[in-house]
């Protein structure tokens, strides 16, 4: 699993009914492969790219992964596996977490089609909000989505996230600079567990 230095927040296991968290370790790689390699075309809509000039720095999984650990040993990201009944089925990461006066990050996330419509995204994604506002001490999250990305806009809606604004050619996605809907709660809206919105048992 390698040693991880104390930081606010991380490592971190998270669970709700069948739904898990863990951090993402270099071991996840069969795993990781197999579902994008699974999900190609469900994801690449959807998929970050580098820019032109860039692609260089895009790397292997073990590297993005490598990289993943050292800012999460940073303080700067939270990269969780989503597991459903103990199998790998995605990701969820908590990106450019900004201390000081902002106390800020953003989330991305990305899905197995087959575990996909069963609530699995939103409990994630609740779970990872709840710690975020709690253990890792933020105070403000958002999450940036494509405006036709009705899957992901769906699982901000159950959240009751607020949209906030609109960024054009904001994110390198599937090859273009692409316009982004942002949605963003603070701690002060959560009078309870984000989890709590979802009305899961």
């Amino acid at each position: 699993m390698g040693v991880w230095k104390s930081v606010p927040g991380w490592p971190a296991w998270l669970a709700h009914g069948d739904v898990g968290l863990r951090p993402l370790e270099t071991s996840d790689v069969a795993a990781w492969r197999e579902v994008r390699t699974r999900n190609r075309d469900w994801l690449q809509p959807w998929d970050a790219t580098m820019p032109p000039g860039h692609e260089a720095a895009a790397g292997d999984y073990s590297q993005v992964v490598r990289r993943l650990r050292r800012l999460a040993r940073r303080g700067q990201a939270l990269p969780f596996a989503i597991e459903v009944d103990g199998r790998f089925v995605g990701q969820v990461t908590v990106n450019n977490i900004v201390r000081g006066s902002a106390q800020f990050a953003s989330i991305g996330y990305w899905l197995d089609k087959d575990a996909a419509g069963r609530g699995v995204m939103p409990t994630a994604v609740a779970l990872v909000i709840d710690h975020c506002f709690t253990t890792a001490g933020l105070h403000r999250v958002e999450i940036c989505i494509r405006p036709e990305n009705s899957n992901s806009l769906r699982v901000v809606e159950k959240l009751g996230l607020f949209e906030v604004g609109y960024a054009p050619r904001f994110l390198h996605i599937d090859g273009a600079w692409r316009d982004h809907r942002i949605f963003a709660v603070t701690v002060e809206e959560c009078t309870e567990p984000m989890l709590n919105r979802l009305g899961r048992p």
